[in-house]
């Protein structure tokens, strides 16, 4: 099982644009999850990797959730605080990753991770969590499943990533190789085996200034990925996003879904 070396400031950048561009998680889906798990309004939810805090707030705000953020990126603690505070919700905020679980955060009903488990040593990160979580809580790994998009943009960005950025998306390819390990794979040799998924399909339009922003967001084709070639990149996928639809719009089919890992 590969493990992605760990990279403090990998999301550096990226703050400005994951708020507003990236898929959001279906209000559906957190409600469902709460039920799901029996979380009750004053229980502890750490959202582990919690970026600019969409799960984060979203428990706090969905389900009256007692939430500690973590995150290794300034940028993007500045941004949950911001979003929490729009929102009208507190959550406690902290600076570190998945190697500093301190035994404080115990004790927890659910760990949350959004799109941020890949970056882990997961093995070591369930091992530890196990530590914290009550015998009758879980780990819950969210993510979204693009089933289609009509005009198809993605194969044109992978190709500018690879042309562009091509370390990072190598690392991407690796992160999707067989070698990498799914993730239910390794949940199913730690104590939370027992696995659930639910999923929310929602079909939303688009335009291009959010596909230019969702790829901002990203870690293959972030402005630090990039570096001086990012003018050159945004410019050539405006072009082809331009060929693909004159009109700006793209139409496209997602899942939100979330994993629940139990104990048996």
């Amino acid at each position: 099982m590969t493990i992605v070396p760990y990279e403090a400031r990998r999301f550096r950048t990226t703050a400005v644009y994951y708020s507003r561009f990236r898929v959001p998680y279906p209000d559906r889906l957190i409600e469902r999850v709460a039920e799901r798990t029996g979380l009750k309004p004053g229980d502890r939810v750490l959202d582990l990797g919690c970026g600019p805090g969409p799960l984060g707030v979203a428990f706090a705000r969905l389900a009256g959730a007692d939430v500690i953020g973590v995150d290794p990126e300034p940028e993007m603690l500045d941004a949950a605080r911001e979003n929490a505070a729009e929102a009208a919700v507190n959550i406690r905020l902290i600076q570190g990753s998945s190697y500093d679980l301190d035994p404080d955060l115990a004790p927890l009903k659910l760990a949350v991770l959004g799109r941020s488990f890949h970056w882990m040593d997961r093995p070591a990160t369930l091992a530890a969590l196990d530590k914290l979580i009550d015998p009758d809580g879980a780990v819950v790994l969210f993510s979204d499943r693009h089933i289609a998009a009509t005009p198809d943009w993605r194969d044109v960005l992978h190709q500018l990533s690879e042309t562009y950025s091509p370390e990072k998306s190598a690392e991407r390819k690796r992160r999707r190789a067989q070698e990498f390990g799914a993730h239910e794979a390794v949940l199913l040799r730690s104590p939370f085996r027992n696995l659930e998924r639910i999923g929310i399909v929602n079909e939303r339009v688009i335009g291009t200034e959010d596909i230019v922003g969702r790829a901002f967001s990203m870690s293959a084709t972030s402005p630090q990925a990039l570096g001086d070639k990012t003018e050159e990149f945004e410019a050539a996928f405006r072009s082809e996003l331009a060929a693909l639809s004159p009109d700006g719009t793209f139409t496209e089919i997602v899942e939100g879904h979330a994993m629940i890992a139990s104990r048996d």
